[in-house]
């Protein structure tokens, strides 16, 4: 391994040999604790990104390192062609965390939504008794559930889709908090499943009406259709509650999650689902080599009693609201819209002085806070679920002066 001397090294090393298929902002990180990280020269940084929600309980947890490490020393990987001792005592954990019957564990965010549409189609042609490959799957406009190609079908983003077809057949794009072109859909008989996040992400932070999701299942319930929530983003205590869905006090049929699962100490994805769903899928037909190793186990396990531990959802609610509130008070021309729920949440830059949100970006970095922005005009901001009210207060003070630097 050559020894990074400097940012721009790093940098110049990443251009050089890795493909170009992201554009970081110029910053090189090389330590995180809590809700900061520190770069290659020693400057310390806000992390308002959290790794999009994967580092809800902060930069090497102590208990989530020492949970991986302890296995790590003991048992890394099995398969699944030979039980552990670690699979079972985590599925049982999971499984009654969040109120299912069964997991079905994998690693990335994009193979549990790849699961979840797997799982949906089996339930439409065993129990449903939809004919065979006639199941259609709705989803919305602007959503973002991974880049396998099979996910990016459903997608609307040109630079998602461009030069990456032919795609996969079977989805029915409608627009997104819209119960009205839910129902229509619904009428399709062949259709098995809604595929939706509760907050659309990384299209902007997008919240629905209050009401949406619980209409939207209750929809889906009287067409026999199954409401499978993506929660790779939102769940986890990201957005004040352990579920987005949770505001709305109902359980989805398939509920994926990613993510914060591991504390962003490892990838460690799960599919929850009740038996009549889940049984559908029999040996063979799924499955993963690292889905439901020791150590994504035992982190996962971890992570979790962290989230209840240390009430980070009640916490993340509470700095919500307080970083809408003074984000809502800063008097910028820069500020079109403030919108979010917990400690998911945007501000919608309106141009000025031909300065753009990734402008503002650039300025906040310069300042001693990272964050990142979607679609050209929208900035997300999303700390990790530890950050306490005078943090919450330093960074708007980071926020405000950056603003008035490019005024």
């Amino acid at each position: 391994m050559i020894e990074i001397k400097s940012s721009q090294m790093a940098m110049e090393l990443e251009d050089k040999y890795g493909a170009h298929n992201y554009h970081p902002l110029p910053v090189v990180l090389a330590k995180g604790k809590g809700i900061y990280m520190w770069d290659v020269e020693g400057k310390q940084y806000f992390d308002f990104l959290s790794a999009y929600s994967a580092v809800n309980q902060g930069h090497c947890h102590p208990r989530i390192i020492n949970a991986l490490i302890e296995q790590a020393q003991t048992l890394e990987l099995t398969s699944r062609a030979f039980y552990n001792d670690v699979l079972g005592s985590y599925e049982k954990f999971v499984t009654e965390y969040f109120g299912y019957d069964r997991v079905l564990p994998m690693n990335t965010g994009a193979e549990g939504d790849e699961t979840a549409l797997k799982l949906t189609r089996k339930w439409a042609y065993k129990v449903k008794g939809v004919p065979e490959n006639q199941a259609k799957i709705i989803c919305c406009e602007n959503n973002f559930h991974g880049r396998t190609i099979t996910v990016v079908s459903m997608s609307t983003d040109p630079d998602a889709r461009k030069d990456f077809g032919p795609f996969t057949p079977g989805f029915i794009t409608i627009p997104y908090n819209d119960l009205v072109a839910l129902e229509k859909a619904l009428e399709d008989p062949h259709v098995a499943g809604f595929l939706v996040e509760p907050i659309q992400g990384e299209a902007g932070v997008y919240v629905p009406d209050a009401g949406y999701l619980k209409k939207a299942y209750e929809l889906c319930k009287s067409k026999n259709v199954l409401f499978i929530a993506d929660e790779v983003q939102t769940g986890i205590a990201r957005t004040g509650k352990l579920l987005a869905c949770d505001w709305e006090e109902f359980k989805p049929d398939i509920l994926i999650l990613g993510k914060a699962l591991s504390g962003g100490v490892y990838p460690v994805s799960a599919v929850l689902a009740n038996d009549e769903i889940m049984m559908t899928i029999h040996p063979g037909e799924h499955g993963s080599t690292f889905g439901g190793n020791p150590i994504a186990c035992k982190v996962a396990v971890t992570a979790l009693q962290v989230v209840k531990d240390e009430k980070l959802a009640e916490n993340a609610e509470a700095m919500g609201k307080i970083f809408r509130e003074a984000c809502r008070n800063i008097d910028s021309p820069f500020i079109e819209l403030v919108r979010g729920k917990g400690l998911l949440n945007a501000i919608i830059i309106k141009p000025y002085n031909g300065k753009t949100a990734w402008d503002v970006c650039l300025q906040m970095k310069e300042n001693g806070l990272l964050a990142k922005p979607t679609h050209d005009h929208i900035i997300r901001f999303a700390p990790p679920l530890v950050i306490n009210e005078a943090q919450i207060l330093e960074a708007i003070e980071i926020i405000t002066k950056s603003l008035k630097e490019l005024e």
